[in-house]
């Protein structure tokens, strides 16, 4: 009995991705809030893409709830779906980088 109350609580998505549309050259910031904390074995992808912290990528995760991605200096190839996936949870969005054309 002493092992129920160690149960872990199910994770949820407290808040998900949003829609993301930026210019060629300026930085797309994803963010998802998660609830409880801790949750382990995040991953983020782009198309298909598994993405890891370098220089043009910065992943990030505050007070072990918020999992933040930033993408800096978009390139139009990079426009796609982003996902975010933690254990089974899943929340995705689309990011579109306009190039500085489309504004003539």
């Amino acid at each position: 009995p002493l092992s129920l109350c160690c149960a872990e609580e199910a994770a949820v998505i407290v808040s998900g991705l949003r829609n993301t549309d930026v210019f060629v050259g300026e930085s797309a910031t994803f963010t998802c809030e998660l609830s409880p904390p801790g949750v382990k074995n995040v991953q983020w992808w782009l198309d298909g893409t598994p993405l890891h912290n370098n220089l043009v990528t910065e992943i990030s995760e505050q007070d072990g709830r918020i999992h933040t991605l930033t993408l800096n200096d978009v390139a139009c190839h990079d426009s796609g779906t982003v996902i975010f996936r933690a254990g089974s949870l899943i929340s995705s969005a689309k990011l579109l980088v306009k190039g500085i054309f489309s504004l003539l």
